[in-house]
């Protein structure tokens, strides 16, 4: 091939790329929804979406795609081309896919375009706990080790991170955790009395703490919730918590790493303004979410931090199959 032939193909290749870019989106855009219809990242993602397709002026026609949790979606995008035609709507699952022994993979494939809301960790009790706020609950843990019964939906669910967390901060606690298929069984064996406390997301909880069935303990996050503006906060009750917070699981839309950046810019345009929708706002703030809608480096540090904390809570607890250090993830720094 004469270089003015070899020329002139790569010419057509690069015109194609920034034609691509500038007409984007030219085609639908697939969504690839990590878990199953009807759940949380389902209800935000197609809550959403709409929105961003108003901004963008595409079609994005999304897929539940479960299994291996939450894995098959992952690696589905992975494999895909990176184009901004396939999306990953996803949660917080795939940052320790490598400690739990989950996959190979995890948000580092991808560009993050945005990470649209969290949920807000916390603690609960029954009525009838004798205790009615944080310290109470370390007091009697205290004056009567091995006694309190602790719900737990096994390891890598949020009960367990917030148990690690606890552990970390305020040394081992000696409870007794009762395991539960999820936090629906675990919640309602709180308000019947079989456990005295739950970490549970609040969203999960607040119908049933606004019905005066349970009763709040504590919040884990570093600002007052809007939603249960009197519980007091964790990094008021240990200031030791701000290593690990701002933690809850979350809720985002990624991009495989390689797509044109004026496509990365376009979706994180689209995005970012309909998650300022009012009808979007008002649905995370009825659910107990936390808005965030972040992107680009912002969104990389949250990602990182959230990453570094939980591998390192779960690995000294025991419960990852391979430490954190083999993937290089850094312990996390006061």
């Amino acid at each position: 091939m004469s270089f003015k032939l070899m020329g002139a193909v790569m010419a057509l290749g690069l015109s194609a790329t920034i034609a691509t870019a500038q007409d984007y989106p030219s085609k639908e855009i697939q969504g690839i929804i990590q878990w199953g219809a009807g759940g949380s990242t389902d209800t935000v993602m197609r809550s959403v979406t709409p929105h961003a397709e108003a901004a963008l002026g595409g079609t994005v026609v999304m897929q539940n795609m479960t299994g291996a949790v939450g894995a098959i979606a992952l690696n589905y995008v992975v494999d895909a081309d990176a184009d901004g035609y396939t999306l990953l709507m996803g949660a917080e699952n795939p940052m320790i896919y490598k400690v739990m022994g989950l996959g190979e993979e995890d948000y580092s494939a991808f560009t993050p375009i945005n990470l649209l809301a969290r949920g807000t960790a916390m603690l609960v009790a029954n009525n009838d706990a004798p205790f009615d706020d944080y310290a109470g609950m370390l007091a009697y843990i205290a004056a009567n080790p091995g006694e309190l019964k602790l719900g737990a939906t096994g390891p890598g669910g949020l009960p367990s991170v917030i148990t690690a967390m606890m552990n970390a901060v305020e040394g081992d606690l000696d409870v007794i955790a009762v395991p539960y298929d999820g936090d629906g069984p675990a919640l309602t064996a709180l308000q019947g009395g079989a456990i005295d406390v739950m970490p549970a997301v609040l969203g999960a909880a607040v119908e049933a703490i606004r019905a005066g069935s349970i009763k709040p303990i504590l919040i884990f996050d570093t600002q007052t919730n809007a939603t249960l503006p009197d519980v007091q906060i964790a990094t008021d009750a240990n200031a030791a918590y701000a290593t690990y917070l701002p933690w809850g699981p979350f809720f985002g839309v990624f991009a495989k790493n390689g797509t044109p950046d004026d496509v990365i810019a376009k979706l994180t345009a689209a995005y970012a303004t309909a998650a300022e929708h009012p009808d979007f706002v008002a649905l995370m703030d009825s659910r107990g979410f936390t808005m965030m809608n972040i992107s680009g480096a912002e969104a990389d540090a949250f990602l990182t931090k959230w990453q570094q904390g939980t591998a390192w809570l779960l690995d000294d607890a025991g419960l990852t199959q391979a430490s954190p250090t083999a993937f290089g993830i850094a312990r996390p720094s006061n």
